[in-house]
C-alpha cells in the first residue's frame, strides 16, 4: 500500500497499477474472502521479482525493461475470478441505522462505471489547523500532477476558518488510505480529515467528522476517515491520543544511527591498535619496581581492562545476525522444490546468533551450497518417503548457536542419507585409495574430495562433482571447519564451525628458538612435556608420538621454518597438541609463552603468501609474530 501510494505520487505508474491489484488480492485474503491457494503465493512472489525489477528500472540502475500487464491480469483472476459468488465487500456488522455512516445511500457520483472500473466518490475534505493555509494548495497540485486521481477544488476561497481548517470538494476513486499516503507527503496525517459528502451530518462536527458512537462497517469502502483530531471540540478524545504516540515514536527513531561499513572499519583497525599500544605498555611496565610504581601499575591495570572493554564494543557493532542469512533460504527451497517435485518444509534455529559481517558474507555461498545439496540429494520424493514411513513432507533445519569464541552452524535434514557402500565403490572407480575398514567418517570425507559425486546424472542443480570441496576449502579459509554425520536412511548434518570475528582471535603464544609464534587457541586441544621415549620413527624419517594409545604425526616447527639454532641444549621439548581438518597432529616448540589475544594482520597483502602462515600480529616489544596456519601443517604430516 506504501509502495503504491509513493510510486502514483512520483508517476510510476507500472508500479503502482502492480501494487494495485496485490493489494486487492491481498485485502481479500485479510478478510477471509477467498481461500489461500499455491496458484496465488506463486502469482505474489513472481510480482515481488516484478517489484523489484520495475523499481530499479526508475531508479536507473537497470536497463531490462518489465511487462507487468500478465501478471496484472493473474492477479486479477485470482482476486475476482477464483471467488464467485461471493460477495466483494465483507459482509457488515449488525450495527443500527442511524449510527452506521456506511449504510447510507450511495450518491450517483460514488457508483461504480459500467466496465467495472473504481467508483467514483465525492469527498469533504479538511486540512488543518495550518499555520500557513497555502501549504494546503499543494494538496491540490497532486491531483493536477497524478493521471487518474481526480478533480479537487478548494471551498473556502483559498482562507481559512476561524479553527485553522482548509476545505475542499473532491471528486476521486482512490481509497482514503490511498489519499491519506499521497497527502502525508504535504501535512501531516492527523491534520486531514475526509468524509464522503453522503455520510450523515453531526451539527458539533459540521459535517466534517463521524457521530462519536457512530461504528463504521466492516469493509465498507464509503465508510468515513476520520483522522483530524485537532479541527474540532468534538474530537477532542482523540486528540489526546495522538501526540501521545508521535512523542513515543521519535525516541525510537532517534536510537539508531546509520554509519558506513568503512567508517567501522577504520574504527576497528584503530582499536586494533590500541591494543597493540596497549600490549607494550605492559611489557615494558613488567621490568618496573611494583612498589616504587603501584599507581602507575593500577593505572596499566586500568587500561588493559577498558581496552579489553572497547574492543568488545567495537566489535559488537560488526556482528549481523544469521536471520539476514536464513531469510534468503525459504524462497529459494521453495522454487528447487517445485522444480524438483519435492515437499520440504524448513525450520529455523538461532537466527539471532550475530556473526561479524564480513564472515556473514563469506559464508553465504557456502551455506546456500548445502541447502542446495540437503533437498536435491538428501530429501526425497514424496512417493519414496511414503513407501518408506515418512511423512510425505521432508524437512531440512538450519540452526546456529554460540559455543565458546566460535559459532556452530548445523544444515540437518531427514533425507536418505550416505550411503556407505555407494561412497566407497564410487571412490574405487575414480582410483582413489580406499578400503573396507575405513570409518564411518573417514569414509564420509571423501565427499569433500574435488570431482567427488555419487548423483546418477548431471543436473542443473548438482552432479558435476564440484561444490563441497569449494564449500570446505571457503570454510576452512575463513579459520573454520567442516563436519559431516550421517545415518543411511535417517538424514544428514553437516556442521561449520567459524571464529566469531577474523580481525582478533585468541591465541597461544610458543617459542622455537628466538622466534615467537602464534597458535589459534581453538585449534590447541592440550600440551604435553616430551618424553623422548615415546616418539617412534616409521618409514625413515616420518615420526610419531604416542598419546593415549593413539600415535600422532610429529611436526617440529624449528625445522618447517628453518630456525636457527645457536645451542642445541635450548630445545626443552613441549609436545602441543592441535587438531584440525578432523585430524590431530604434535607440534614440537621449546617453550609456552602464554595466552591472550592478538590482532590479526594480513600478511599476504603486506608482504606475500608464505605456506603455513595464516597471519602475522605484533607483540608487546613491538616485534612480529606468525600465526600459524594449522590446517596446513596437519595436511603437511599427512603426506
Amino acid at each position: 500500500h506504501s509502495i503504491k501510494g509513493g510510486a502514483a505520487t512520483f508517476g510510476f505508474q507500472d508500479v503502482a497499477d502492480l501494487t494495485h491489484v496485490m493489494e486487492t488480492l491481498l485485502d481479500r485474503l485479510r478478510r477471509h474472502e477467498l481461500g489461500l491457494t499455491g496458484g496465488m503465493v506463486d502469482v505474489l512472489l513472481e510480482s515481488g521479482d516484478a517489484l523489484k525489477g520495475l523499481l530499479d528500472r526508475h531508479r536507473g540502475v537497470s536497463d531490462e525493461v518489465h511487462d507487468a500487464s500478465d501478471l496484472v491480469a493473474r492477479i486479477r483472476s485470482h482476486s475476482q475470478g477464483m471467488a464467485a459468488g461471493m460477495p466483494v465487500q465483507a459482509p457488515a456488522t449488525t450495527a443500527p441505522a442511524t449510527t452506521a455512516p456506511a449504510a447510507a445511500p450511495m450518491p450517483a457520483a460514488s457508483m461504480p462505471a459500467a466496465d467495472g472500473s473504481p467508483a467514483q466518490r465525492l469527498l469533504d475534505i479538511a486540512i488543518g489547523p495550518l499555520d500557513e493555509p497555502g501549504i494546503a494548495d499543494q494538496l491540490a497540485e497532486l491531483f493536477a500532477e497524478i493521471p487518474g486521481l481526480g478533480t479537487i477544488t478548494a471551498t473556502d476561497d483559498g482562507k481559512s476558518d476561524a479553527q485553522g481548517l482548509r476545505h475542499f470538494r473532491a471528486l476521486t476513486s482512490a481509497a482514503d488510505a490511498d489519499l491519506l499516503d499521497l497527502f502525508t507527503f504535504h501535512v501531516a496525517r492527523e491534520r486531514v480529515s475526509i468524509v464522503p459528502v453522503a455520510a450523515p451530518v453531526d451539527e458539533q462536527g459540521y459535517g466534517f467528522f463521524a457521530p462519536a458512537d457512530a461504528s463504521p462497517a466492516a469493509g465498507g469502502a464509503a465508510a468515513p476517515v476520520a483522522v483530524a483530531t485537532e479541527a474540532r471540540p468534538g474530537a477532542a478524545a482523540p486528540r489526546a491520543e495522538r501526540p501521545e504516540k508521535t512523542e513515543k515514536a521519535a525516541p525510537v527513531e532517534a536510537s539508531t544511527l546509520r554509519v558506513s561499513v568503512e567508517k567501522v572499519d577504520q574504527l576497528i583497525n584503530l582499536v586494533g591498535e590500541l591494543v597493540i599500544t596497549q600490549a607494550m605498555l605492559a611489557q615494558n611496565g613488567r621490568d618496573l619496581d611494583p612498589v616504587a610504581h603501584q599507581q602507575l601499575m593500577g593505572n596499566l591495570v586500568d587500561l588493559e581492562r577498558n581496552t579489553r572493554l572497547l574492543q568488545e564494543s567495537v566489535m559488537a557493532i560488526r556482528m549481523i545476525p544469521m536471520a539476514v542469512v536464513f531469510n534468503r533460504f525459504p524462497r529459494m527451497l521453495r522454487d528447487l522444490a517445485a522444480k524438483l517435485g519435492k515437499q520440504v518444509e524448513l525450520h529455523t534455529i538461532g537466527e539471532a546468533t550475530e556473526l561479524d559481517k564480513g564472515m556473514i558474507e563469506k559464508i553465504t555461498d557456502p551455506l546456500t551450497h548445502l541447502v542446495r545439496n540437503s533437498l536435491d540429494h538428501g530429501i526425497e520424493l514424496p512417493q519414496v518417503r511414503a513407501d518408506s514411513g515418512k511423512p510425505a513432507c521432508g524437512s531440512i533445519t538450519l540452526s546456529a548457536q554460540h559455543k565458546g569464541s566460535s559459532i556452530a552452524i548445523e544444515v540437518r535434514d531427514d533425507g536418505k542419507g550416505l550411503s556407505r557402500q555407494r561412497i566407497l565403490a564410487k571412490a574405487r572407480e575414480k582410483g582413489m585409495d580406499v578400503h573396507d575398514g575405513m570409518t564411518d567418517h573417514e569414509v564420509f570425507q571423501l565427499i569433500f574430495e574435488p570431482g567427488f559425486s555419487t548423483a546418477e546424472q548431471v543436473t542443473e542443480v548438482s552432479g558435476r562433482g564440484v561444490g563441497m570441496d569449494v564449500v570446505r576449502r571457503n570454510i576452512l579459509s575463513l579459520g573454520g571447519t567442516v563436519e559431516l554425520d550421517s545415518a543411511e536412511g535417517y538424514g544428514t548434518t553437516v556442521t561449520v564451525r567459524l571464529p566469531l570475528t577474523l580481525a582478533i582471535m585468541d591465541g597461544m603464544s610458543v617459542a622455537v628458538g628466538d622466534e615467537t609464534y602464534i597458535l589459534p587457541l581453538a585449534s590447541v586441544i592440550e600440551s604435553i612435556k616430551l618424553d623422548h621415549g615415546r616418539i617412534r620413527s616409521i618409514a625413515g624419517a616420518n615420526r610419531v608420538i604416542e598419546v593415549r594409545q593413539d600415535f600422532l604425526p610429529v611436526v617440529a616447527l624449528d625445522e618447517v621454518f628453518q630456525v636457527p639454532r645457536f645451542e642445541a641444549a635450548t630445545r626443552t621439548g613441549i609436545m602441543i597438541v592441535v587438531e584440525a581438518e578432523g585430524a590431530r597432529v604434535a607440534l614440537l616448540v621449546d617453550e609456552l609463552l602464554g595466552q591472550h589475544q592478538v590482532v590479526v594482520k594480513n600478511l599476504e597483502a603486506n608482504y606475500r603468501k608464505v605456506p603455513g602462515v595464516s597471519g602475522a600480529t605484533i607483540l608487546g616489544d613491538g616485534r612480529v609474530a606468525l600465526i600459524l596456519d594449522v590446517g596446513h601443517m596437519v595436511r603437511r604430516a599427512r603426506h
